[in-house]
């Protein structure tokens, strides 16, 4: 039976099974919701800076104060420089005088030498038998020699299976050599030491020694 209150048309909002489902518009802007601090130049500069009246001025051969935006963008324009916003949440924003190209620099130079002094070490282990021959350990420190100068810390261990925990003692002989042949280029955390049925030692790189 016909619905007497239906008065025609398209209800969309209610087509919950076939038919046409609203489409979405191709050419939406989804940089309506980017974060301006997500690109890659973060920092406005000269009339960039807009919606200031003052800013604080550093920067080299000027006296570091409060002043007028305009007053601060002569500054920069008289020593054919940049007026660099540094720190756009500050009240009043901070503006840095400097050639845009050198602050580029020196930002990309300050952020690789803080992920330089970041830098995770990584333990990388280096497993060893009791009755290893000489290739296969000499195989081994060349492997563990190039984690160290990488910057990784080794963890090598002799591996004793059932009954060849007796040889405990050429276990150990192993790892002390291991460490004596690579004396050179790393030191001792830990001293060759049975845990359960591994014995094991700690290495770590060696610091660069300095120059005379």
């Amino acid at each position: 039976m016909p619905n007497p209150n239906y008065k025609g048309g398209n209800n969309n909002n209610n087509n919950r099974g076939g038919g046409n489902n609203p489409s979405f518009n191709k050419d939406f802007n989804r940089n309506r919701f980017r974060n301006p601090q997500q690109d890659d130049d973060v920092n406005r500069i000269n009339e960039q800076i807009r919606g200031v009246q003052e800013v604080r001025l550093v920067g080299e051969n000027i006296e570091t104060g409060i002043y007028p935006f305009k007053k601060a963008l002569e500054m920069a324009k008289e020593q054919n420089l940049d007026l660099v916003e540094i720190s756009a949440k500050a009240n009043p924003p901070v503006c840095k005088i400097i050639d845009y190209s050198k602050f580029k620099y020196e930002q990309k130079k300050k952020q690789k030498e803080l992920k330089a002094k970041t830098h995770q070490t990584v333990v990388k282990e280096i497993r060893f038998g009791p009755n290893i021959d000489e290739h296969d350990f000499e195989f081994k420190l060349k492997h563990a020699k190039t984690f160290l100068e990488e910057g990784n810390k080794v963890k090598a261990y002799v591996q004793f299976v059932g009954r060849t925990i007796v040889f405990k003692e050429r276990g150990e002989l192993i790892l002390l050599k291991f460490a004596q042949e690579l004396e050179n280029v790393c030191k001792v955390d830990q001293m060759p030491k049975l845990e359960g049925k591994r014995m094991i030692l700690m290495l770590s790189p060696k610091g660069a020694t300095p120059k005379k």
